[in-house]
């Protein structure tokens, strides 16, 4: 069994993380998951300002205070930190533990890095010099960090591979999993999914907040065994819970259907069982793989443009007219040069007769986009603040204008795995560490990861999926979704996936006839011209929803209120419908009156 705990679930999460998860109990492996989408375009930025940065410098701030640590309980630490630059992370790294005096042994992973051969693969002729592609990076899989493990590295740092391939490659090095033990690296996928988030698998982010301690919950761990189950479970004593429905939540969020796609195996999500095993233990098994596809996600972040937000506020009386007269107003004084975009939305607060300033006002947002930063820039801020004493009666901004700021599109594309060169590069002394001559030079060395040989282009169908009998008439109650169903969703790149499960058995029928596709539409109305996917997961008690296009070009782009739907699935939970009453907790009755 090899436990592998993570300290990191995107970039900015918890500092003190990787100190809590070393000291906090025993670990074989430690991972950080740094990147996301829109990390990457942050990271190109940095890589614009600096060539040598393009890696999450936070990372190098922690190993700063915990290497030491770390070395000395002989844990290893896997990390996707390089971003954009992971040879200069690796080599930085080397350079700490020089100072500390320390001996630590760091190999690192290459071959994401597709930007300079962007015109090799035509991506580079779509896009004009307002929207210059800044990133392109294939997901790369587990092998490689499995290399470096087995050369006796103490570090491994990659660029972009997948998220779970942070434990599947620990898992590779510690059981000797070959590219044919499908089923094993299924279930370490499933795994490391789980883990990928951090706290989210511990109570972060869970839909039932209020039954559990979260004010600081732990990291999460899995417990992996040789045929790739796994226990996930967390330190004693920390915060949080691991329950079978934090599981279920987070091996919902950004999934699709029963298929999970990745370099090394497709994981079979429709397999997996979950199981409590005692307080804050949950195993994860059944797991079937399938063999990968022949492609590899590549994910390209380019510019999108420059983008400026005003907010308008419309207090008292005529709040409509007081909106048709600044949109009119604005759209007269840009009518010769207008931004590309100007999308004006309203935030209704407004309540009558009101006791508050506040509560008397509605927010008026304008956003603007142009690939072009004029156009946004004064240009529009001007217009805007011309109108203070000649729009509407009360007119005010929430906050003087600001400056524009560059907004990015991310676009996912697929590329055949032969054409990614996947490297590992081993770490100084692995030679003698792996028992091999020790004349030639210990300055470490490269080896190509091959792609694996056993892909598929077109999945065989699956087994139908068969719908649960449907619950037995009686009475109902109209109440919100979230009183009987969880709920979990996220970004993946302009489409947003949206996961919801049953509380218990009971519930599942009722969930899984209810929630529709033309059902889902009626609750959130601004889905309703949208392509829509719907996936049932009866071992889950789960319906799983994908919504294409629903945040535009991806979480950069910044399309929608919520940009990364992290929240759409609490709206929905929001939503009342006509609930089966033995479904529902009991209505308490209303306290009574306190004596006068």
């Amino acid at each position: 069994m090899l436990r592998i705990g993570n300290a990191s679930g995107f970039y900015g999460d918890r500092f003190g993380a990787f100190r809590e998860m070393l000291t906090g109990g025993p670990l074989d492996v430690l991972t950080g998951d740094y990147l996301a989408e829109l990390t990457m375009l942050i990271l190109a930025r940095d890589r614009l300002r600096d060539p040598s940065l393009g890696y999450a410098r936070t990372f190098l701030r922690q190993a700063e205070e915990c290497l030491a640590e770390a070395l000395d309980r002989g844990v290893r630490i896997v990390v996707n930190a390089g971003g954009l630059n992971p040879a200069r992370l690796a080599e930085a790294l080397g350079e700490l533990a020089a100072r500390q005096g320390l001996r630590a042994r760091i190999g690192h992973v290459t071959g994401d890095e597709l930007l300079p051969r962007a015109d090799e693969f035509g991506w580079t002729e779509e896009w004009d010099a307002h929207r210059p592609l800044l990133a392109a990076n294939a997901y790369l899989g587990a092998f490689g960090i499995a290399a470096c493990l087995r050369a006796g590295a103490d570090v491994v740092v990659t660029g972009r591979v997948t998220d779970a391939a942070l434990v599947v490659g620990p898992g590779i090095a510690h059981h000797g999993w070959t590219p044919d033990d499908l089923d094993a690296l299924a279930g370490a996928v499933v795994a490391g999914h789980v883990l990928e988030c951090g706290a989210q698998a511990t109570g972060g982010n869970y839909a039932f907040f209020t039954e559990h301690d979260v004010d600081h919950p732990g990291f999460p761990i899995a417990e992996l065994h040789a045929d790739g189950s796994s226990v996930i479970t967390k330190h004693p004593g920390t915060g949080g819970a691991v329950t079978v429905e934090t599981v279920t939540a987070q091996l919902l969020y950004e999934t699709g259907g029963p298929r999970y796609l990745g370099p090394d195996v497709t994981a079979r999500l429709d397999t997996v069982t979950l199981t409590a095993q005692g307080a804050d233990r949950v195993r994860i098994d059944g797991v079937r793989g399938e063999a990968p596809p022949a492609t590899l996600k590549v994910g390209l972040n380019r510019l999108g443009g420059y983008r400026n937000e005003l907010a308008f506020v419309l207090t008292g009386l005529d709040a409509d007219a007081k909106s048709v007269l600044v949109q009119r107003q604005l759209s007269r004084a840009l009518a010769a040069d207008p931004p590309v975009e100007l999308r004006w939305t309203e935030t209704r607060t407004q309540h009558p007769d009101a006791d508050t300033e506040e509560r008397a006002s509605t927010l008026l947002r304008l956003t603007a986009r142009d690939p072009e930063e004029r156009r946004v820039g004064r240009a529009l801020t001007a217009a805007a603040v011309e109108l203070g004493l000649a729009g509407y009666p009360g007119f005010h901004l929430t906050a003087p204008p600001g400056r524009p700021s560059p907004y990015g599109v991310f676009e996912a594309r697929e590329l055949d795995q032969k054409a990614v060169d996947h490297t590992a590069h081993l770490p100084a002394g692995h030679l003698a560490a792996a028992g091999l001559p020790v004349d030639r030079p210990a300055t470490g060395r490269r080896i190509s990861i091959p792609p694996p040989t056993a892909t598929t282009i077109r999945q065989p169908p699956l087994p139908p999926v068969w719908l649960p009998l449907p619950p037995p008439p009686g009475p109902t109650r109209r109440a919100p979704l979230g009183l009987v169903a969880g709920a979990r969703s996220g970004d993946k790149g302009g489409d947003a996936n949206l996961g919801l499960w049953a509380r218990d058995e009971a519930g599942w029928p009722w969930l899984a006839h209810t929630l529709t596709v033309a059902r889902l539409r009626e609750l959130l109305p601004e889905t309703a011209e949208l392509e829509i996917e719907r996936h049932l997961f009866p071992n889950l008690r789960a319906v799983n929803f994908t919504l294409r296009g629903l945040l535009g070009e991806g979480v950069a782009a910044q399309a929608r209120f919520d940009p990364q739907a992290k929240a759409l699935g609490e709206w929905l939970r929001s939503r009342h419908l006509d609930i089966p009453e033995p479904l529902l907790p009991p209505v308490r009755p209303e306290p009574p009156e306190a004596p006068l």
